[in-house]
């Protein structure tokens, strides 16, 4: 017989297919319990931010409106995150860490010398704290210039920047502690941070931070709801 099909070939193709489709059921399963089990070993090394710093997020929700004009560039913060401690000295040379200022809002700044952006800056910075430094409020200015510990000093006193604290790491450890957090790109690098120590907004690059702009954003972070 010709032009036809051989019936006993029917059976042999039922079986390869009911073959396939089995194989292919146990390979889907397959894949979802390994992304099931990668899924959950991902959650683990990856544990969701600091419960104490959803309000931060909170806030940082609040100020975002006000991210315009001369502070457009600032980014609020979309996962909780504490800052890690943050070592370096004041103007004595005393050992200070970033936690003995919890309880207060705090815009860290580092800055240079080398760093044109940075010196531009610090008038701003200057008048800012001259603005809202209070028990509630402070600008936290640290240094990192590693190699001549006076030349810093002399550029704030030339200036006559005289309401900023002076803070340095001459090691520029916290710019490095900052850039593992994933939180320094470049210089000047500044943080806004809640009274725990948690991120509100941060920007890469320098800002007019005496502008109206700026002043309007800082009160309504130092806002707090009854």
């Amino acid at each position: 017989m010709t032009g036809g099909t051989d019936p006993s070939t029917k059976p042999r193709r039922r079986v390869v297919r009911r073959l396939t489709v089995g194989l292919a059921a146990i390979l889907v399963a397959s894949a979802i319990g390994w992304g099931g089990v990668y899924g959950i070993d991902a959650l683990q090394r990856n544990p969701p931010g600091d419960a104490t710093c959803r309000p931060a997020l909170d806030l940082a929700q609040k100020i975002a409106p006000l991210t315009t004009g001369e502070v457009a560039a600032v980014s609020v913060a979309k996962a909780p995150l504490r800052i890690p401690e943050l070592a370096f000295e004041d103007g004595e040379g005393k050992p200070r860490k970033l936690s003995e200022w919890r309880g207060r809002t705090v815009l860290v700044n580092l800055w240079a010398t080398w760093c044109v952006p940075c010196r531009k800056e610090m008038p701003a910075l200057d008048n800012l704290q001259a603005a809202l430094g209070s028990d509630q409020f402070e600008v936290l200015a640290i240094n990192i210039d590693t190699r001549d510990a006076e030349k810093p000093k002399a550029f704030l006193k030339d200036a006559g920047l005289t309401r900023l604290g002076y803070y340095a790491d001459a090691k520029a450890k916290v710019f490095q502690d900052l850039k593992s957090a994933g939180k320094a790109l470049g210089m000047p690098t500044t943080l806004l941070l809640d009274e725990q120590g948690c991120e509100i907004a941060s920007i890469a690059g320098p800002a007019q931070w005496d502008s109206p702009e700026a002043i309007a954003l800082l009160k309504k972070a130092l806002t707090r709801s009854p």
